[in-house]
Parts: structure tokens; C-alpha cells; sequence
């Protein structure tokens, strides 16, 4: 490990596989076995590993199962390394960051070993940010950050003045402390970002809310994590759905869906949004995708996904929700039966007013189509930091199929129109006004 080369990090691995095969308990052998997994940047294995550690699991199945116990003996549990995990399977209710922070101090007041399990919290929380769950990852690393500076005031009373200044130039501290301090202020700066959107956003301020969102998801200073991307995507396409840009909440959707599959927010929102504008059979689709999924999650008797991951339902909704969404099939099938296709309402999907002028509309029309290009659909994938390359691929693949998807949509819904308008204008002239547009920021390279 020493070597800081790949190949050798992994021969480690095995190695204290072995050893903890021998002796389960070796603190020495976990700790090095959960720097070598986070070298090799297999965050998730890193969770796997010291899921116990994360203080919102056990707060949120605590939640789920409706638990009277006091909060000391939950504190207790919290951050024990024995404690027993059969309810970590329960899904991820959203709690306080306040509520965390004073879960997890109170179990390290009662834990008698803090000092031998300190690196837990800087090598969890790392783990956690590039996982996307940050306020696990704030939490855990001030945890540690504290931790450590308590443990190192301690040590510095009976040091003289010469130990003590070669203490401190020890090198092998530094790269982490400076690695934690980098990644909390990165996860302080997202959350204020977030919290300042949902305020907005709950004031009903929406354009203030997508651009607090955008700041986030269009920042180019440092890579924010994959999973939090889909959480403020999702968002997002909320708050442009209430802003009526039907059009950029479905690109929204279409971006959740491709960094997380099995979302079934941003299914039930994709869904809704195409069916507002009369898309019914591509609502359809959405639907039956959703169907499968929550038949899956009743076949397998918990949510998709490790228990660490979250979700915005819970597994005892997943039934209700299956019949709702049967009687919503069906409904929709009788639609399709009776000739309602095809009649996509243009107005509705580009978000402009019926009734306003021809230039409005075909500036509209102009500018959702250089925006929604599939090529540049494919832009936020450099935006993010993947918490296993190997998903890099895919990710591409599923968000080049929605956007074609949609760039066809748009293009589909457009020629309908002009298709009836054209009793009332010379096509001649639309096609001349839309190519002036299209000429016009070819050439000045206007940013959208």
C-alpha cells in the first residue's frame, strides 16, 4: 500500500481478506483494508463495509419501524461496531443535519474506543461525499476533523518543544487532513447551494430556484457526486414543471433517469409531464417501466439498490402505489384505443402562451433546439463525478436515447403545428423566419 500503485492496493486487499478471515475484529486490518478499497476509489465498498457507521441509516429505519426507545440507547446503537444490522435494509427517510450531528456525538461520548475508531469517520465520510450522501459526509468528516484535533491537543501536553516541532512536520497527516478539509468546504458550498434552491423553491420563486439548482449542476469548478447531481436534476425538473417549461423538466428528467435507473420520482414525473402534453403513448411507456419496477421491488421484499442508498418512497407505499398506477395503465391504454395520439400540444411542451406572435414562437422553437441537440445532452456526464467509472458507458448510452427521444419530440410537435398554421401563413415564410433565427446564433454564438 505504500507503493500507492493500483495493482499492489489490490494484492493488499487480499491479503487482509485473509487476515480478517483469521481474526474478524483486527482493527489494524480494517483500517488498512478500508484505505486500500478507498485508494482504488471503490466507494461503494467502503459503505458496504462500515455501513454501520452511517448515521442516517439506523435514524431512518428507526423511523420506519415507529421505535420508542430513548435517544441514548439509539445514540449507543449508532455508531457501535457490533450492533445488529437486520433492519438496515429499510429506506432512507430525508432528517436534519442538526439531528445527525447530535446522534452521532452523543454515540462517540459513550464509546470507550473513539480513539482506535477515529478513521472511520474521515474514511466513511470520503467515501460518503463521492457517493453523494452529504450530510453523512459533513457530518462524519467534522466527526473525524474533530476527533483528531482533540487527539492531537491531548498528545501535545507532555511533548517538548523540539518532539513537538517534528510532530508536526510529519508528512504522512497532511494529504489527508488537506484531502478532508478540501472535501468538506466542496459539501458545505453544495448544501448552502441546495438549501438556498428548496427555500426559493418553497417561496414559490421558481426562476430563483432553477438558477441556484443550475449554479450547482452547470459549475465547472469541481465535479459534484453522482448521486447528488440526480437528486438536484430531479429537483430541478420540479421546479421547471412549476415554472411551465415542460420541455427542460422532461431534460431534467431524462438526466436523473440516466446517472439513476431506478428513480422512481423522476418515472412518475417524466411520466405526468408527457402526458400534460398529450404524449400518451411515451407516458405509457414511463408507466409500464414503473410498473415493472415497483413488481420487482415486491419480488425481491426491499427497495433497489444497497441499504445505504436513498429513495423518496417508502417500501410499505410500493402496494398502493402499484394499484394507482394499474388503474392509471389502463386509463391511458383506452386513450391510445380511441385514436388520442399523435396530437401533441406544442404551446404546453415549449412553455409559451397561446395566442402569441409567430417570431415568439418560432424564437422558441429555435432556441429549444440548439438547447435539447443530442450532442450537447451529453455535456453534464464531464460535469460528474462517477462513483465507479464502469458506469461511465452506460450513463452515455441512456442519456443519448432520451435526448434523441425528446429532440424528436420537439421536432415532431413543431411540424404538426406548422402543419396547421399553414392555412393562415405561407410556409415559405415560417421556414425563411426559422432559418434567420437559426443564422443568427450560428453566427454570434449567443450561450442558452
Amino acid at each position: 500500500m505504500a507503493s500507492e500503485e493500483q495493482n499492489d492496493a489490490a494484492s493488499a486487499i487480499h491479503i487482509l481478506d485473509a487476515a480478517l478471515s483469521i481474526s474478524p475484529r483486527s482493527e489494524i486490518a480494517l483500517e488498512l483494508k478500508a484505505r486500500a478499497l478507498l485508494f482504488l476509489r471503490r466507494y461503494k465498498d467502503v459503505a458496504n463495509m462500515l455501513q454501520d457507521y452511517i448515521p442516517s441509516l439506523k435514524l431512518a429505519a428507526k423511523d420506519e419501524e415507529g421505535s420508542s426507545s430513548s435517544s441514548s440507547q439509539l445514540s449507543r446503537k449508532l455508531l457501535s461496531p457490533n450492533r445488529d444490522s437486520s433492519s438496515s435494509s429499510a429506506p432512507f427517510t430525508c432528517l436534519s443535519l442538526s439531528d445527525l450531528k447530535e446522534k452521532v456525538m452523543a454515540g462517540i461520548c459513550r464509546n470507550g474506543d473513539k480513539e482506535k475508531q477515529q478513521w472511520r469517520y474521515a474514511v466513511l465520510g470520503q467515501a460518503c461525499c463521492h457517493l453523494g450522501l452529504m450530510e453523512d459526509a459533513l457530518v462524519l468528516l467534522q466527526t473525524g476533523k474533530r476527533l483528531a484535533t482533540a487527539e492531537f491537543r491531548r498528545q501535545s501536553i507532555c511533548w517538548s518543544d523540539d518532539s513537538f516541532c517534528v510532530l508536526l512536520s510529519d508528512s504522512e497527516k497532511l494529504p489527508e487532513c488537506e484531502t478532508v478539509s478540501r472535501l468538506l468546504a466542496h459539501t458545505k458550498v453544495l448544501l448552502r447551494r441546495r438549501a438556498a434552491a428548496f427555500a426559493a423553491f418553497d417561496a414559490g420563486h421558481y426562476s430563483e430556484s432553477i438558477r441556484h439548482f443550475s449554479k450547482i449542476l452547470d459549475g465547472r469548478r469541481r465535479p459534484a457526486p453522482q448521486g447528488f447531481l440526480a437528486d438536484c436534476y430531479m429537483h430541478r425538473a420540479a421546479a421547471y414543471r412549476s415554472a411551465g417549461k415542460i420541455a427542460e423538466a422532461i431534460a431534467d428528467c431524462n438526466k436523473t433517469l440516466a446517472l439513476e435507473p431506478s428513480c422512481i420520482h423522476a418515472l412518475e414525473t417524466r411520466a405526468a409531464l408527457l402526458e400534460t402534453v398529450r404524449c400518451l403513448p411515451d407516458s405509457l411507456h414511463d408507466l409500464e417501466h414503473l410498473k415493472i419496477l415497483y413488481n420487482t421491488i415486491l419480488r425481491d421484499r426491499k427497495l433497489p439498490g444497497p441499504p445505504w442508498k436513498r429513495h423518496n418512497v417508502k417500501y410499505r407505499e410500493i402496494p398502493g402505489k402499484l394499484c394507482v398506477l394499474t388503474t392509471k395503465s389502463k386509463f391511458l391504454k383506452a386513450k391510445i384505443a380511441n385514436g388520442e395520439i399523435g396530437n401533441v400540444d406544442w404551446y404546453g411542451l415549449i412553455g409559451v402562451r397561446r395566442g402569441c406572435s409567430r417570431s415568439e414562437l418560432d424564437r422558441a422553437n429555435v432556441v429549444l433546439t440548439l438547447r435539447h441537440k443530442p450532442d450537447k445532452a451529453l455535456l453534464f456526464i464531464d460535469r460528474c463525478d462517477f462513483a465507479d467509472q464502469k458506469e461511465v458507458i452506460a450513463v452515455r448510452d441512456r442519456a443519448s436515447m432520451a435526448s434523441l427521444l425528446l429532440y424528436r419530440l420537439i421536432q415532431r410537435g413543431y411540424s404538426k403545428f406548422m402543419n396547421q398554421e399553414s392555412g393562415n401563413d405561407s410556409v415559405p415564410g415560417r421556414f425563411k423566419n426559422q432559418l434567420m433565427y437559426l443564422f443568427i446564433y450560428a453566427c454570434n454564438k449567443i450561450p442558452l
